[in-house]
């Protein structure tokens, strides 16, 4: 514990000391400090992550107790009025005093009445420290020499790592300056860095984003660091960007950093058609990696196992506290009860429910996950989709994952197609079905396909009537219409995200991306954006 705290006090003079040199020297900080920082920021996480660890291995071995001390936290901590005791509640009482309550599915809820949400702005419990510190560590393991100084940059305000510990751009060797928040300023500080090893960005979709807004600013972009927008002239770097850039978006993160080998990015609704887009296009060949998986309600599940595709995540016993609500076989109704992490069956699917003390309410969050394993007694899940995501217009219920299968085959069959990101919306919302069956509106941004014909937007409602039999039959009757597809502009999505942002209630919370919208005006901003 000493050594800790000695580490501790290094790291807090060491960035002292550096402004000192700079004020001496009035130049960028020397290597040997820079080397220094990351060396000590690196000895406090190991010591930090290994308690973190001991603490998880711990609480996975006593479920039970873990969970009942963590709705003890979370009861003792709670803020306002509480109706149940403190001091002695079971699992029973809890349960009967504390009915589940629904939040919401979307950020554009249509309702303005919304429940509060089950996590505050912040990031608060075991999880989120967890997530980070033992994150880090994962990924260092995986990727030796990827958090070397000066080896990570991120192109986003918003870091994808879920707790801000004050240490953690030194441990990341970090090339962005402390505090910047600008996006094109970030962007800029990546892009003359050719040495970057790690790539991160607070959610994929967001990468994405950025991603597209760099091939269109691009020429904009190098002419900036031709020019030494921030300090230094590098006409060099900017004619590699331009040559980088004229040779299109498949590969384009390692033509600009050829040392890349990691894109970090957290996890959360929606995010997989983008990750999907840039593996096969602007980060082709690179590792993934999420450390958390962050769902309605804030962190609720750890990746300690990037070499697995799929994204397998942890649910810990810890702090919010969770309950499974089992979902029916079959079908998306769930049962009477719901179940500790103890209870939970191996291929079962399971709604997560969440608890914590900043709002004493059981929220059912409306993450679908499915057990896939086990990690001492605490189950091993993926998250499978979002009861709210679903499309009904004559009692059909087509859920994300279907409409989301179904769509990925029909793109396979536009030639030179690749999905960028989609949105769905029920006819009843833009009025569209007068004169005609009630049917979907679906709206989707490609690359590599400028129009679509009427046989191409055909192949769409074949999929999904293959995918559904419910659907097929709703169709073979005439009680459902053929889905109407529009392709929309590039950059549409973005816009789309800018506008339901004014709709989260933070922040610091990562950005579900709906597949399903609701209200009216944000659907007709994708209208007027069809170019096809």
């Amino acid at each position: 514990m000493l050594l800790l705290w000695l580490l501790l006090l290094l790291l807090l003079l060491v960035p002292l000391l550096a402004i000192l040199w700079q004020q001496r020297s009035r130049g960028a900080r020397p290597c040997w400090l820079i080397s220094l920082q990351h060396r000590v920021a690196w000895g406090m996480l190991g010591w930090a992550a290994a308690w973190q660890q001991w603490r998880l291995d711990r609480s996975t071995l006593n479920v039970g107790q873990s969970q009942q001390q963590a709705l003890m936290w979370c009861l003792k901590k709670a803020q306002g009025s509480c109706c149940l005791p403190r001091e002695d509640t079971d699992m029973r009482t809890f349960r009967n005093h504390l009915p589940l309550t629904q939040t919401s599915h979307t950020q554009e809820q249509e309702s303005e009445e919304t429940l509060p949400s089950p996590a505050s702005p912040q990031y608060h419990g075991d999880a989120s420290l967890q997530a980070t510190l033992l994150g880090l560590i994962t990924l260092n393991k995986a990727c030796p020499e990827a958090l070397a100084p000066g080896s990570t940059a991120c192109v986003t305000p918003t870091s994808p790592w879920p707790c801000s510990v004050p240490w953690l751009g030194h441990a990341l060797g970090r090339v962005s300056p402390d505090g910047a928040k600008d996006p094109r300023t970030l962007l800029l500080e990546a892009l003359i860095s050719p040495g970057l090893r790690v790539l991160e960005a607070r959610t994929a979709v967001e990468l994405l984003d950025v991603f597209v807004g760099l091939e269109a600013d691009g020429e904009e972009l190098a002419e900036a660091i031709a020019a030494g927008i921030l300090g230094t002239l590098l006409p060099k770097r900017a004619a590699e960007l331009k040559e980088a850039l004229e040779q299109g978006p498949r590969g384009l993160a390692r033509r600009l950093w050829p040392k890349l080998q990691v894109v970090v990015t957290l996890d959360s609704g929606g995010q997989a058609e983008a990750v999907a887009a840039l593996r096969v296009l602007w980060c082709q060949g690179l590792a993934f990696f999420s450390p958390a998986y962050a769902a309605s309600g804030g962190v609720v599940a750890l990746n300690l196992w990037p070499e697995r595709p799929q994204g397998s995540y942890l649910l810990p016993p810890g702090v919010p506290f969770i309950e499974l609500l089992p979902i029916k076989e079959g079908t998306q109704e769930e049962a009477a009860s719901t179940l500790l992490l103890t209870d939970a069956q191996r291929e079962k699917e399971y709604e997560l429910v969440l608890t914590n003390h900043t709002s004493l309410t059981r929220c059912r969050l409306g993450d679908v996950v499915q057990v896939v394993g086990t990690y001492n007694q605490c189950p091993v899940v993926r998250f499978t989709c979002r009861l709210g995501q679903t499309l009904n217009v004559r009692g059909e219920v087509t859920d994300e994952t279907v409409f989301s299968v179904a769509l990925a085959q029909a793109v396979g069959q536009w030639p030179g197609a690749k999905l960028l990101d989609h949105v769905c919306v029920e006819s009843r919302v833009l009025d569209s079905c007068e004169g005609s069956a009630p049917h979907y509106e679906v709206f989707v941004e490609l690359r590599g396909l400028r129009n679509l014909s009427e046989e191409n937007r055909d192949k769409l409602d074949n999929c999904l009537q293959e995918a559904s039999a419910q659907y097929k039959s709703l169709r073979f009757r005439g009680s459902v219409g053929p889905a109407k597809v529009h392709l929309v502009r590039p950059g549409s999505f973005r816009v789309l995200r800018e506008a339901l942002a004014a709709f989260s209630s933070s922040s610091c919370r990562p950005p579900e991306m709906p597949r399903v919208i609701r209200l009216r005006h944000l659907a007709q901003l994708l209208q007027k954006r069809v170019i096809s």
